[in-house]
């Protein structure tokens, strides 16, 4: 399958991925509500924080270990290949043993101190919904290395699909418990079975697809596992700017400028960022590709990936600037139904940051491509402390139109630190990519009308 039809199924695998994601956010809570009752959901809500934060605890070993397969098998060393996945095994079962610990220790003292005595939900109704949950969460713990196989078989379209399948699934077994009036617990055990059965056919299909241990084994190897634990505390760290950037922020005007002002900062972050998720499958839809030809040695077609990611977000970014900035406005008071009041330059602030954020969230794949976490996380981290600051700063003498400016500050300054900083990992300078602008946005749609052509 050539790269362009690879690229197009990934683009259409990650928009069906969102659609099924969103259904899976929104489309349950009216049953559970009517269900269990607004009080009862939202204690359940509330219990199930503790397995949400559980299922963080993996998320930087198996990326690490996964980039790292992908990287050793597409430059054709198999062997090491398999030693990775061996290795990668074994920390990430270290992990959900010590996931375990830590959550039966949770358990165990929020139960000691009567905390679930407090809940709408019956104490052993809770305890044991809460545990099935944290036991369905770490099955999914192997899922990023064994998603490695199939981009390493430049399938990652059909993993995508898969994990389609899987939420998709979620969503109906939950729906069928919520129906027949079960509660809690029937509805936690409904996702482990998921998990369950899911993750076991994932395990055999991406076996199947990569067919690489068939012919190898592996090894556990020390000096791997040294490196996919250094890397995994660099993969760590990547939610940690965000968490310092939209936390922080939000209590800087919560501090400077008051509750209401929150309201109005923070709908108006969340509408104006919409774009952002067109921008999200572009750059999900990249990165598997982008990581085999960088294995593979391909650094001509790296670029080139690289190249269509950078134009692709800029001109979807260009075409939601304009959208926003003529029907935004209208479309925010519709919304909130006229009880927040938006200065004009604060939205226009805020719609800027689209463009700016395009050029450096296209560039990120470059990091988890080549494995190297550390860049990445130190500039976000700087980025979003900065921006926290500026944003205590700015609300002081300028409201919310500061409150934006401050905000505004880390899509600047990482379109300023990451874009160059990727294209020099690529052996590019700024100015090839901008002498190639006009031939690939060509290509782009030359490539598109074809498609449409064909269906």
């Amino acid at each position: 399958m050539s790269l362009k039809k690879r690229l197009f199924n990934n683009g259409l695998a990650y928009i069906l991925q969102k659609g099924v994601r969103v259904l899976e956010q929104l489309f349950l809570v009216p049953f559970f509500i009517s269900a269990w009752g607004a009080a009862y959901y939202g204690e359940w809500l509330t219990l199930t924080i503790i397995p949400s934060v559980i299922a963080f605890s993996d998320l930087g070993f198996g990326t690490s270990a996964a980039n790292s397969f992908v990287l050793s098998y597409a430059a054709g060393d198999k062997k090491k290949a398999a030693d990775i996945n061996k290795t990668g095994m074994y920390i990430i079962t270290i992990m959900v043993l010590i996931a375990i610990f830590i959550s039966v220790v949770t358990i165990f003292s929020l139960n000691y101190f009567n905390v679930f005595d407090k809940s709408l939900i019956n104490s052993d109704d809770a305890i044991i919904a809460v545990s099935v949950l944290i036991t369905a969460y770490l099955l999914n713990f192997y899922n990023q290395l064994i998603e490695s196989y199939f981009r390493a078989a430049q399938k990652a379209a059909l993993s995508i699909n898969l994990l389609t399948i899987k939420a998709s699934a979620n969503l109906g077994v939950g729906l069928f418990v919520l129906l027949l009036d079960y509660g809690v617990v029937a509805f936690a055990f409904s996702q482990l079975a998921v998990a369950v059965i899911f993750n076991g056919c994932y395990w055999i299909l991406g076996k199947q697809a990569l067919g690489l241990f068939k012919t190898h084994r592996g090894q556990k190897d020390k000096y791997i596992l040294r490196d996919i634990t250094r890397k995994g505390l660099g993969y760590l760290m990547f939610p940690a700017w965000q968490a310092i950037y939209f936390q922080g922020t939000t209590f800087a005007v919560r501090i400077i400028l008051g509750p209401e002002a929150v309201a109005v900062f923070n709908t108006v972050r969340t509408l104006s960022r919409s774009v952002n998720q067109l921008l999200n499958i572009v750059s999900s839809s990249i990165f598997p590709e982008l990581q085999y030809e960088i294995g593979e040695g391909n650094i001509e077609k790296a670029q080139k990936i690289y190249r269509f990611s950078i134009v692709s977000s800029f001109i979807i970014a260009f075409i939601g600037v304009i959208f926003l900035a003529i029907f935004g406005l209208w479309f925010y008071e519709i919304w909130t139904h006229n009880e927040l009041h938006v200065p004009q330059l604060m939205w226009y602030i805020f719609v800027l940051g689209i463009l700016f954020h395009a050029f450096w969230w296209s560039s990120e794949p470059v990091f988890r491509a080549k494995n190297e976490p550390y860049k990445f996380a130190v500039a976000g981290i700087s980025s979003a402390s900065l921006s926290v600051l500026l944003t205590f700063i700015f609300s002081k003498y300028f409201g919310l139109t500061g409150a934006a400016m401050g905000a505004l500050a880390l899509d600047v300054m990482m379109a300023i630190i990451i874009m160059p900083l990727s294209a020099t990992m690529l052996n590019l300078k700024l100015k090839d990519i901008l002498s190639h602008a006009f031939s690939d946005m060509q290509q782009l749609y030359v490539n598109v009308k074809s498609k449409f052509k064909l269906s």
